[in-house]
């Protein structure tokens, strides 16, 4: 699997983080928005958080996509407990051996049953006894943010991630960095941008995809493997990796194929990835409109909706009930909008997201933008087979 670093992106980011960029909110926390399999979480682990251990900080890492079974509060905690039991080693092993009911790491008692078990109500603890214990700052790494809002105990945890970095950083001082990143630009701003958001107040930042110097980097790597190709036509080559979606992934599985020795296109290489790209962009949306057009007509206007206002959706007034009953025909009442939210959500993959609030989003923004564009072109909505059925 091909790496492209990109340390000057991680370098400018870790002294943000550490205070050092004064025009930066980023000791408040570091918000990044990047839609999935763009490479996201591949430069938080193998870039930022590589650079942020080089300056002697210790770096915790959970992705609440892992396991979207496991509460997301859960996995916060259970990152911070594991990180706290790796730090105290042969003390926190010793004190059990004694049968101490606590040890002392700072001056802050630390329970020994609970130590790599960290609940939420003990989190704050847990970060300023880890970092006193390394005798170092502490970057806490959230891949997926937005999923912790999908149960109450993400949310304590997000709360009590806030509370932990208003105590222990000081003007000047940075002891704990928040990174939370997210595929979803919508979502993670429900961390920011209402008076009862965590993080109120932060900014969320799209993190800058991978571009022409990525494919520069590609042009010399094909033609170092095989000369006979070059000069490689890198606006060609863009404007496929582009039509990707900028996804490294799909782009690099397609470059295999056209590059092989069993390939079958003729011509350039890159018509042929330009090609291929604009196959994977068809078949994208027709599955998109597939999806879309399976559902049942209420589900339809439910999603509609949902795509059209956008954070500004509500699923039950009258002006959300009045657009359902124009779209299907029907008289909809709250209790059907309702069933046909659940279908949704019930859907595999899921369609919608939903926070512990009860606030609903489309699940994919991919989605979202195939939406826009539709509309942007007047093709929307896409045309549904008459379907026979009774919304009981």
């Amino acid at each position: 699997m091909l790496y492209y670093p990109r340390t000057p992106l991680a370098s400018s980011l870790a002294d943000a983080l550490q205070g050092k960029d004064v025009f930066s909110d980023a000791p408040n926390g570091l918000f990044l928005a990047a839609p999935r399999r763009t490479g996201k979480s591949t430069f938080l682990q193998a870039d930022l958080m590589p650079e942020l251990q080089r300056r002697q900080v210790v770096v915790v890492y959970v992705d609440l996509w892992a396991d979207q079974k496991r509460d997301p509060g859960s996995l916060i905690a259970e990152a911070v407990g594991q990180a706290l039991l790796k730090q105290l080693g042969v003390v926190a092993k010793t004190a059990k051996l004694a049968g101490l009911d606590s040890i002392s790491v700072g001056g802050i008692k630390i329970d020994t049953s609970k130590i790599g078990k960290v609940d939420g109500s003990t989190l704050t603890d847990a970060l300023r006894a880890l970092s006193e214990a390394s005798k170092a700052p502490v970057a806490l790494v959230i891949d997926e943010a937005q999923h912790a809002l999908t149960s109450e105990a993400g949310e304590t945890a997000m709360a009590a991630l806030k509370s932990a970095r208003d105590q222990l950083n000081r003007p000047g001082e940075v002891r704990l960095m928040l990174v939370m990143s997210g595929s979803d630009r919508d979502k993670l701003l429900r961390l920011v941008n209402t008076n009862a958001a965590p993080f109120y107040g932060s900014q969320i930042h799209r993190m800058p995809e991978l571009g022409a110097d990525f494919i520069a980097h590609i042009a010399q790597l094909i033609v170092r493997q095989r000369a006979d190709l070059a000069p490689v036509n890198e606006a060609t080559l863009s404007e496929a990796f582009t039509r990707f979606g900028q996804r490294p992934q799909f782009f690099m599985e397609a470059l295999g194929q056209v590059l092989s020795p069993l390939a079958t296109n003729t011509g350039r290489f890159e018509d042929a990835m330009l090609d291929k790209a604009l196959q994977k962009q068809d078949a994208d949306e027709s599955q998109m409109e597939s999806d879309f057009t399976a559902l049942r007509p209420l589900e339809q206007a439910v999603l509609w909706r949902m795509l059209e206002l956008g954070q500004r959706f509500r699923p039950y007034d009258a002006d959300a009930l009045q657009f359902y009953n124009e779209k299907t025909g029907e008289k909809v009442t709250v209790a059907k909008a309702q069933k046909a939210l659940e279908g949704l959500r019930a859907h595999q993959p899921s369609l919608i997201w939903k926070s512990a609030r009860s606030e609903y989003a489309v699940e994919d923004a991919a989605m979202l933008r195939w939406y826009t564009q539709r509309v942007a072109a007047g093709s929307w909505p896409p045309a549904s087979p008459q379907l026979d059925w009774v919304d009981e």
